[in-house]
């Protein structure tokens, strides 16, 4: 293992430290010290290979335990985490960053948790994403009120604290409140001249796509800040989404010299529409070299179809770069896999940053969860997908899909979805995301005539105005999962009535 600078300097650290029987405190300062780098850099399979042998040497070091069960969070192996994090608090449990940890790994677990949250919240009841992370934990057991009033405590304590706002805002959303962006308005009345809540008020109003009520909060900034970039920019997007196109061209044309991402974005959208393809295959071109580039590869595959282009086959694959597999499990597994998903959806709406219509979505990360029906599934998911990657052509220099690493299968996130009559996906993809999936584990007896209910890849947003089709449908069958690229277009066909019951799930881009 001597490819780069950190693997050479684990090479000389793990032959150093397997010699000795014993370990001084330079030796620990040294082996804890690679750990925090190798983390910071995403190489947690480092520390673990150098620091797991050392618990019979530094049995009693609380650094080592904790930089463990960071690392073996970052892995996603959460039993070894949840070890970890209990020897570092019995041996240091004055230190709240031990139990902060612990209580971590617990939520996202599936364990209860919040008590272990508001314990460490004691020692640091400032801490803003502690707060974030106690109140998540409270909705996690059912405790939706108690999470929601500790937020909107701390938003009215401190008004400017746009992180608090965002959170209570979607919170307040999904639990059916209309009053959703209340305390932003109430901070707003406060502190008119803040540019900052004008934006957040702005953002929380935009994501349900409500552009009549976000076109006053604009106005409203206007006539408090007079004219500012940021009002362009925003009202540049709300009128392309709403329509209005002859707006959004001139407002496009003001910000033509703004080297913003979310501004190219929404331009991209409003020329596709407007058949201005030239103008938006130079603003993706702009974009692929930067960190919106996963946004922007599926407007490039759609700008090479419409121009007759065959990178468009380069890009989606050619059969598309899509499988389904119908997984092992019986009716009984499927069962006891439903009843447990119906447990953990929580809420009445739709997360309104989401694409489902109609239905709800469970939070937090699925398949940290230690329940045995999860641990199962997964299993079975990994061995899915690993059999999908195995099957990818050849490595492409550049290219979304083939030019990343292949190695060990991680989740960026996963989640479940439920839908009910006349319930959808809008058409999206999954820019943090390398694979994506859908897995169908309960379905109605009758979806209604096909493609009711069915998953169609490769064609983008209706609300485009372009004139392409799926690259192909997938039918919908309890058990049966479909993996496809992040970056390809995908959403779902309405049906007639009863539960659509699923998990989805994205893969970690490979870093090693």
């Amino acid at each position: 293992m001597t490819d780069t600078p950190l693997e050479r300097r684990f090479d000389q650290l793990q032959q150093r430290l397997a010699v000795m029987s014993a370990l001084t405190v330079a030796d620990v300062n040294a082996a804890t010290d690679f750990a925090i780098d190798a983390n910071a850099a995403h190489r947690a399979d480092l520390t673990l290979a150098l620091l797991e042998p050392l618990t019979v040497k530094a049995a009693n070091v609380a650094k080592v335990w904790q930089l463990i069960g960071l690392a073996a969070r970052d892995e996603q192996a959460m039993e070894t985490a949840a070890n970890a994090f209990a020897r570092a608090t019995q041996l240091a449990p004055q230190d709240p960053r031990m139990a902060l940890g612990k209580a971590q790994v617990a939520f996202e677990s599936g364990e209860a948790s919040a008590d272990q949250f508001i314990a460490v919240r004691r020692i640091a009841p400032q801490d803003g994403e502690l707060a974030l992370s106690t109140a998540a934990a409270l909705v996690q057991e059912g405790r939706s009120a108690d999470g929601v009033a500790l937020v909107t405590d701390l938003v009215r304590q401190n008004p400017g604290w746009l992180r608090g706002h965002e959170w209570l805002a979607s919170n307040r959303w999904i639990s059916g409140d209309p009053d959703y962006a209340g305390e932003l308005e109430a901070a707003l009345a406060r502190f008119p001249d803040d540019p900052a809540l004008h934006l957040a008020l702005y953002r929380a109003v935009s994501q349900v796509e409500d552009w009549s009520r976000a076109q006053a909060i604009l106005a409203s900034a206007r006539a408090e800040l007079g004219d500012r970039i940021e009002w362009d920019a925003a009202e540049a997007h709300i009128a392309t989404e709403s329509g209005a196109d002859d707006r959004a061209q001139a407002l496009f044309s003001r910000l033509a010299d703004l080297a913003d991402p979310g501004v190219a974005l929404s331009e991209i959208r409003h020329c596709l529409r407007t058949g201005r393809v030239d103008r938006a295959e130079k603003l993706v071109h702009g974009l692929l070299g930067g960190p919106a580039a996963r946004a922007a590869w599926p407007y490039m595959g759609t700008i090479w179809r419409l121009l007759g282009d065959p990178r468009a086959a380069w890009l989606d694959g050619d059969p598309p770069f899509v499988r389904h597999f119908d997984l092992p499990l019986s009716h009984t597994e499927l069962d006891q896999l439903a009843t447990l998903l119906r447990r953990l959806h929580l809420s009445t709406h739709a997360p309104p940053e989401q694409s489902l219509r109609g239905g709800t979505q469970t939070q937090g990360h699925l398949f940290l969860r230690t329940e045995p029906q999860l641990l199962a599934i997964r299993a079975h998911i990994v061995d899915a997908v690993r059999a999908y990657v195995d099957a990818l052509p050849a490595h492409v220099e550049g290219h979304p899909l083939l030019g990343t690493l292949r190695g060990a299968v991680h989740f960026e996130g996963a989640w479940s979805v439920r839908l009910g009559a006349q319930g959808f996906h809008v058409v999206h993809t999954h820019p943090v995301g390398w694979i994506s999936s859908a897995l169908y584990v309960a379905l109605p007896d009758d979806l209604g005539a096909a493609p009711a209910g069915w998953l169609e890849l490769g064609a983008p947003p209706p609300d485009l105005r372009l004139d392409l089709a799926p690259y192909l449908r997938i039918e919908p069958k309890p058990g049966r999962l479909a993996l496809f690229p992040s970056t390809m277009w995908h959403g779902t066909v309405p049906f007639d009535d009863g539960e659509r019951l699923t998990i989805a799930f994205d893969i970690r881009t490979p870093s090693r």
